[in-house]
């Protein structure tokens, strides 16, 4: 973990250091100095004719000033070059050096004052080195000696702190980079851990949406025409028994079509995410996304493989597919083979439609189905058959519950580019089956379509007409959305 300006704030110093120990160096190094140069201050003042004490103080007050290293650099290093012509302050002037290269000071004031250190380094050994060679006359050296010497004893003095000095700095900026930016990226990683919690949050409401919205479109149909069965056959029971028989084999064979969707639904939830057993073809496929994408593809599945009973249920064949066959087993449906009804990957197609239509007809609604346009060698997009199949039974459905009876025009239409379905009912008759069937809606059914086909990038538009009736209309893109940014 990193630590903050503000648990640093809380452990700090007092007045300009950030630590104590920091300021417990300062005060020993600054004792240091002024004992130092105390001492030296002795040797001064009997030179140029003063009181000791008077040197000792100089000393004492020159040395003390290194206290201030961390708040004013600047300033121990001008004390330092002052009182150098009176050879003191070795230790003041390294360590005000190394101060000064360590501090966030401009380049060119460094190279000002560690210049004006060397000088007074220079000056005063090139002075004390001419008059020791003037005492000892055996010792003649060559011209060059002496500036030579006091040019690398000057340099031994200040490259040694200003180079230190320089590589501490350095090295303190990057790790308080390196912090600052440890620190950020923490920040990010909390900010990033919420969005992503938002974004679970989201998509978990949005997959209960659509597994909410795949069991009412795959269901309510089946179960809905189950209703008007049923009341049709309270209604001719006694007067028509062999059309009540033939309401029933409906009625039974609709219901093993529902159990069979249900029962495939349940199967695709509660398969493990790592595989989906018992669903051919769907090994591999793991995670949220795709159980919502199973949850789709299998659900019409189902309700492609029940197509044959759909086809002639009065002749019971229908029916003992559906009770007997794999799909009511385990929930396993067989894809890619359903015939000319089935799309290859197991969603229902256009073709189907006149097949829904019939099951309308079946259960004693006036349905009128038109095609314009020549679709069948049209490739349409992933999920389009689909949502114009979904759009138009969960409209037929809508005319089951709330206009019983009314005549009912479905309208398929291809055009360039584009696919479109249109279901319109008249104004129901009075006393119609609709309050006999005692169907519920919850309101769901346009909602649901209106997403669908929003999600394709097409348009959905819903309305009473002006003779009374309804009208359902949607517009769907031939080839989706993630086509078209291809």
């Amino acid at each position: 973990m990193t630590e903050t300006g503000e648990s640093r704030a809380a452990v700090g110093g007092p007045w300009w250091w950030e630590r104590r120990r920091s300021m417990a160096l300062d005060v020993v190094l600054a004792a240091a100095s002024s004992a130092e140069c105390g001492v030296q201050g002795v040797g001064f003042a009997e030179s140029a004719g003063l009181p000791a004490a008077a040197g000792v103080v100089l000393g004492v007050l020159a040395g003390a000033t290194l206290v201030l290293r961390r708040r004013w650099p600047v300033a121990v290093v001008l004390v330092s070059v002052a009182v150098s012509p009176a050879e003191m302050g070795l230790l003041l002037g390294f360590v005000g050096l190394y101060s000064l290269a360590v501090a966030d000071v401009p380049r060119r004031i460094l190279v000002l004052l560690t210049g004006m250190q060397a000088a007074a380094g220079v000056v005063i050994t090139l002075i004390r080195m001419h008059q020791s060679i003037g005492q000892d006359r055996g010792f003649n050296p060559p011209a060059w000696f002496i500036p030579l010497m006091s040019l690398a004893l000057a340099l031994v003095l200040t490259a040694p702190p200003v180079l230190m000095g320089l590589y501490v700095g350095a090295r303190r900026r990057l790790v308080e980079s390196l912090r600052e930016r440890a620190d950020g990226l923490a920040r990010e990683l909390a900010l990033l851990a919420d969005r992503a919690e938002e974004r679970a949050e989201w998509a978990r409401n949005e997959e209960r949406t659509r597994i909410a919205r795949e069991m009412h479109d795959v269901v309510a149909h089946r179960v809905s025409l189950m209703v008007v069965h049923s009341a049709a056959l309270q209604a001719v029971a006694l007067k028509d028994p062999e059309k009540a028989s033939k309401n029933a084999a409906l009625v039974g064979d609709m219901g093993r079509q529902a159990l069979t969707e249900l029962r495939t639904m349940l199967g695709v939830l509660r398969s493990p995410e790592g595989g989906q057993a018992g669903l051919p073809g769907q090994q591999g496929r793991a995670g949220e996304g795709g159980v919502s994408e199973r949850l789709a593809e299998f659900a019409v599945a189902a309700a492609g493989s029940s197509k044959a009973g759909d086809a002639g249920p009065a002749g019971g064949s229908g029916g003992g597919s559906a009770s007997g066959g794999p799909a009511s087993n385990g929930g396993s449906v067989s894809r890619g083979s359903g015939g000319p009804g089935v799309r290859e990957d197991g969603g229902p197609c256009l073709e189907e439609l006149e097949a829904l239509v019939g099951q309308s007809r079946e259960a004693g609604m006036s349905v009128e189905f038109s095609v314009d346009g020549a679709g069948a060698s049209r490739g349409y997009g992933p999920g389009v058959e689909q949502t114009a199949f979904r759009v138009v039974q969960e409209a037929l459905t809508n005319v089951h519950k709330h206009a019983s009876g009314a005549r009912t025009r479905v309208r398929l239409a291809h055009r360039e580019g584009e696919v479109a379905v249109q279901v319109e009912n008249e104004r129901p008759q009075d006393g119609g089956d609709a309050a006999g069937a005692g169907l519920p809606s919850g309101g769901n059914g346009l909602v649901g379509m209106k997403e669908r086909v929003a999600a394709l990038g097409g348009g959905f538009v819903s309305g009473p007409t002006d003779s009374g009736g309804f009208r359902v209309s949607a517009v769907i893109p031939a080839r989706g959305p993630e086509a078209r940014r291809r």
